[in-house]
């Protein structure tokens, strides 16, 4: 039987490399036969946006986002995320209130929290 597996990164990519390390290591996670979701929380939403050029480990950041593009690995955001933040429209992001953001940590086998 195959795991649910969540990975939640809320802190700041501008002042620190561990959103972009939690993304490469969601990806490497992606490869198994567990299902998996990202969540953003707080500025690590950045990473979604233009403006993730100028994030900590950008270069690295640079690498691994068209695989999440191209894997279709879901990305939820807290409701009204885009009105905060320009969301990239090539990510399959969803915005969902907090209580389902709640159910998806709740419901999974596994959750890595970086931040």
């Amino acid at each position: 039987m195959s795991e649910n597996w969540v990975v939640l990164l809320r802190e700041d990519p501008m002042t620190t490399g561990r959103p972009v390390e939690g993304l490469r290591i969601a990806l490497g996670l992606s490869t198994g036969n567990n299902p998996l979701t990202i969540i953003l929380l707080g500025k690590a939403r950045i990473l979604l946006t233009e403006d993730a050029l100028d994030v900590v480990d950008a270069d690295i950041l640079e690498k691994y986002l068209p695989a999440i593009q191209d894997l279709n690995i879901p990305l939820l955001v807290p409701k009204g995320s885009s009105e905060e933040y320009s969301l990239s429209p090539e990510f399959t992001v969803e915005e969902i209130c907090s209580s389902k953001i709640q159910s998806h940590l709740c419901d999974a086998h596994r959750v890595l929290v970086l931040g």
